[in-house]
């Protein structure tokens, strides 16, 4: 049984539910850790029409919040963030990520530039597959650029670009040199102590493929990369969705034990 789901977002992002909502439904699942990672408010001219509405004004609130459970124990509470990889906004990531005492952050690619990878508008415009094939490739490299910056415990939904070209990511994965990009990457999180999200949020998309794909978790293993694992909850009803099958995943890979982060320090649960 997976004993800890550290990726969620709330209501003052794009969640359908306030903190105590979530965490209620962390216990009604029987998980031992709870960690909330809310997404980071964005810097100025970058936009997420999902949100709500003022994610920055909110986000002080949001902690206090959360830090209002730290002290109640089943299940244990941390404080999280998901930080948006921006690296033309270095000294904001860098500030905000200091600001607060977070028990752990997790890095979010969601943007290359301004291109924001998980948008229907950017995909299927009349890119050829070549075109998206260096998208992807950039994607890692901006991930292993993610990696070693310092900032992030953990790598979330490792292979998001997938999300609306499935086919055209699988296929380059197949391509010689793509692995290889991303054994870079799994060796900067692995030598930099930072872990790799095994998410069940692809479970829910119509491709229902955890993230990653199999080639990425069966190079993650060969490596000794550590893992986390996240539901990418954005209701009460996806916290710990799919974990049984999300076990069984990585345990066909050789994991048994997942990292979570408590005061940006790391230890190991059983699964």
């Amino acid at each position: 049984m997976i004993l800890a789901d550290v990726h969620n977002h709330t209501l003052i992002s794009h969640g359908e539910a306030d903190v105590a909502q979530m965490y209620e439904a962390a216990r009604a699942r029987g998980l031992r850790w709870y960690g909330f990672s809310e997404h980071s408010p964005l810097p100025p001219g970058y936009a997420c029409p999902l949100y709500h509405g003022d994610l920055a004004g909110d986000f002080p609130g949001y902690v206090e919040d959360v830090l209002r459970l730290t002290s109640a124990e089943f299940p244990r509470v941390l404080l999280g963030m998901e930080l948006d990889w921006i690296p033309s906004r270095m000294p904001y990531m860098r500030e905000l990520a200091a600001r607060w005492s977070f028990d752990y952050v997790i890095g979010g690619l969601h943007f290359l530039g301004m291109l924001a990878v998980g948008s229907p508008k950017n995909w299927g415009r009349g890119e050829s597959e070549e075109e998206r094939y260096a998208r992807f490739a950039d994607y890692y490299r901006e991930m292993t650029a993610m990696v070693r910056s310092g900032l992030m415990n953990i790598v979330a939904h490792p292979d998001f670009i997938k999300v609306r070209c499935w086919e055209s990511f699988h296929a380059w994965l197949d391509r010689p040199g793509s692995l290889e990009l991303i054994r870079e990457t799994l060796l900067a999180m692995r030598d930099g102590g930072v872990a790799l999200e095994v998410s069940s949020a692809g479970l829910r998309k119509e491709f229902a493929e955890p993230y990653p794909a199999p080639a990425i978790m069966r190079l993650a293993a060969e490596l000794g990369v550590s893992i986390s694992f996240g539901s990418d909850a954005h209701a009460t009803a996806d916290v710990a969705f799919g974990f049984d099958q999300l076990a069984a995943y990585a345990r066909s890979f050789g994991y048994a034990h997942s990292v979570v982060f408590q005061a940006r320090q790391p230890f190991n649960l059983p699964f």
